[in-house]
């Protein structure tokens, strides 16, 4: 076990992940108005919008809207999630306003590929080359890979970690290729199959294979384990972590009755504050978001420090 880290980074993703899979429309002002408060309480970096096919995703239909009419405050990253060129090319419009950032990105299920991405396995694999290509010639940098479905999945079942260790090495193999140089290399509970043991193990397994290289968590918390597996990132000396206020969103692709978003920002901060491990983050302000949260979507969100 590693010692713990005096500090962590944490990605706000709660704006993305909470809109996209909401039912009900919401005004896009009211998106706006949460992305600006979270602004204002020391993170540093938010995901506000996804440029997807707005059919698929109605949530992001307005993901324009939003990018232009947010309050911009100097010290934050406001990034966006794309999947293919078409959606790459729409935040590329929006360069002078997000922080735009390139991501090899593999999938450890085929078949949450081809519902996520309409993809298999070797089409994206095929596809990151292309996409970095793009980047390049965009002058955008390329500095995260990202395995989706790292721990498991609803469609295929267990990920074995010897998997997750190869797809690593593709991510790694590509980014050689191109002659890019990754700050990161973030694994995906997509569906929350996760546990601690599972947290550990894999973490081990790449730890071991490139101990040069900066791992994040990316934990989903469908099934309560969120809190927990972060708690084992950290033992592991995991320093990155997305996570999404009040706990809002989750992935309309997973197939989940109920899927729940990322790990409850404020339950971890919280969490790594009461463990004397900074974030950087007013944890007051972050829970005045969250309840905000709440009216915005207009129901209860599952998070728990601002219940208590």
């Amino acid at each position: 076990m590693s010692d713990l880290p005096q500090a962590v980074h944490i990605n706000e993703e709660g704006p993305r992940e909470g809109f996209q899979i909401e039912k009900g429309p919401i005004a896009t002002a009211r998106k706006i108005e949460l992305i600006d408060a979270l602004s204002e309480t020391g993170i540093d970096h938010i995901q506000i919008v996804s440029f997807v096919n707005p059919k698929a995703v109605p949530g992001m239909a307005d993901a324009d809207a939003v990018v232009d009419g947010i309050t911009i405050k100097p010290g934050v990253a406001y990034t966006a999630l794309w999947l293919n060129e078409r959606g790459f090319e729409r935040a590329l419009a929006h360069n002078n306003r997000l922080s735009l950032g390139g991501s090899i990105t593999l999938v450890a299920s085929e078949k949450f590929s081809k519902r996520n991405q309409n993809r298999t396995a070797a089409e994206q694999l095929a596809g990151q080359h292309a996409i970095v290509e793009k980047y390049k010639a965009a002058g955008i940098p390329v500095e995260r890979g990202m395995i989706m479905a790292a721990f498991g999945c609803n469609f295929e079942g267990d990920v074995p970690v010897a998997h997750v260790v190869a797809l690593v090495q593709q991510i790694l193999d590509v980014a050689k290729e191109h002659g890019v140089t990754l700050k990161y290399v973030s694994l995906a509970d997509t569906m929350a199959w996760a546990n601690p043991l599972a947290i550990k193990r894999v973490i081990g397994a790449v730890r071991e294979r490139w101990p040069e290289v900066d791992f994040a968590l990316h934990l989903h918390d469908t099934r309560g384990m969120a809190v927990a597996n972060a708690f084992a990132g950290l033992e592991m000396g995991v320093k990155r972590y997305d996570a999404a206020v009040a706990g809002l969103g989750g992935c309309p692709f997973a197939g989940h009755a109920g899927a729940a978003g990322n790990i409850c920002t404020e339950d971890l901060v919280f969490m790594c504050q009461e463990m004397g491990i900074e974030t950087g983050i007013d944890l007051d302000a972050l829970i005045a978001c969250a309840k905000l949260a709440e009216d915005v979507v207009g129901h209860p969100l599952p998070g728990s420090v601002m219940k208590g």
